[in-house]
């Protein structure tokens, strides 16, 4: 098995280092089986990276718990940001709301509750999350192999900070996606329900491998208008009506 693991890590790293080496799929005796050999994968390829900058989380579903990747910190840009197209073939975007964690939240064996996570979130900022593959085209992946690649996350853009998170209402909150001025994509409402929830699921089991969530990093909380891929020039605006908007641009 940790053959396996590390075989399959340096093919994701070895892509991520040259486009040219993307994978259709993860040869049939790399292929994780579940979400333990998924997540193996994943440690090996974050383990890679220079920090950790964040995390991306996605919903609770019916009866699974959600399901996270670690972002690499050369990744995570402040707004108005630009990307080269040469470097992000596949430019997928995802309007999202992440915060920030304002002190370290370390493992320990009681579970932190949500009132601690709250109290450990410093801001709330509008966010784009880019995705790009190391699989030529991550459409037709299954779920583990889309889990042991961060689920396809390729960058990470966020927006000014909101302090009074807190005050917002985020069943009622709403968002418009502008890909070269036009409206692409709009959504009232937080499509997860719980986006604490989120969190306090990354603090408690998520971020355990790594050290817990700590100061500084985000944790981006799943889409609120889908995955889109735009051209190799295009200029995206997100704009939430209580977070605030977040701008990036890609150059050919």
């Amino acid at each position: 098995m940790a053959d396996a693991t590390t075989a399959a890590a340096e093919l994701l790293l070895a892509a991520r280092r040259d486009p040219a080496k993307k994978l259709v799929d993860l040869p049939a005796a790399l292929k994780p089986a579940d979400r333990a050999a998924a997540y193996a994968i994943q440690r090996q390829v974050a383990a890679s990276f220079s920090a950790i900058g964040g995390w991306k989380v996605s919903p609770f579903g019916a009866d699974t718990p959600p399901m996270c990747g670690a972002l690499p910190a050369s990744g995570v840009l402040p707004g108005p940001a630009k990307l080269s197209s040469k470097t992000h073939a596949m430019r997928g975007i995802e309007a999202e709301i992440s915060v920030r964690i304002g002190r370290d939240l370390p493992p320990r064996a009681t579970p932190y509750s949500r009132d601690e996570v709250i109290a450990a979130i410093a801001a709330m900022h509008p966010a784009i999350e880019v995705l790009e593959s190391r699989f030529v085209e991550s459409s037709g992946l299954d779920v583990a192999t889309s889990l042991a690649d961060s689920q396809g996350h390729g960058g990470f853009v966020y927006g000014a900070a909101v302090t009074a998170w807190q005050g917002i209402d985020l069943a009622r909150e709403q968002v418009e996606q502008f890909v070269d001025g036009a409206v692409t994509a709009s959504r009232t409402g937080h499509p997860a329900g719980d986006l604490v929830g989120q969190v306090v699921w990354m603090a408690n089991e998520g971020s355990v491998w790594a050290g817990g969530l700590k100061a500084g990093q985000f944790v981006t909380c799943g889409s609120w208008t889908g995955a889109q891929r735009v051209g190799p020039a295009a200029v995206i605006r997100v704009v939430f009506s209580s977070v605030g908007e977040v701008a990036l641009t890609f150059t050919a």
